[in-house]
């Protein structure tokens, strides 16, 4: 499945190469090497979650378990980042996102997590309006400036 999963991760890579060139570029290689992968799936607090059709793969979702930094200021907190969600093309608003999104929620709880968080870049509104339907909010914004 390597080949399908860096296609998928290809998928929404592209979309943020178009929206931020500055930011992400075609890698000249695959997408995710081998050991990336392999990595994730032998490390005990990431899960990768996929949805199927007749054997092909058409959706991920990649969610990772982390701990608060131990700082004074910090509650102590185990929680999970879904960093990662992609659904082929033709396939959206069908449910998957949706289903993906379920099941890394769930791991997550059944790991320990009191909570479940991610990152959307501005342009993506489309993922805004989703994780919204979903239940999840802005807890806070990171802003930049180009100096170049």
């Amino acid at each position: 499945d390597y080949d399908d999963l860096c296609a998928l991760f290809d998928e929404g890579d592209t979309l943020h190469r178009q929206n931020l060139p500055h930011v992400f570029q075609k890698p000249s290689g695959p997408v995710r090497d081998t050991d990336h992968v392999l990595g994730l799936i032998s490390d005990e607090d990431v899960c990768l979650f996929v949805a199927q059709v007749k054997g092909q793969l058409i959706g991920v979702v990649c969610v990772i378990i982390r701990e608060a930094p131990s700082v004074p200021i910090f509650v102590p907190r185990r929680y999970a980042v879904i960093d990662n969600v992609v659904v082929r093309q033709g396939f959206r608003r069908a449910g998957i996102g949706r289903a993906l999104v379920k099941k890394a929620q769930e791991w997550a709880e059944a790991e320990g997590a009191d909570s479940i968080e991610l990152n959307v870049w501005e342009f993506n509104r489309g993922a805004f309006e989703f994780y919204q339907q979903l239940g999840f909010g802005t807890a806070s914004r990171k802003m930049s400036k180009r100096l170049t």
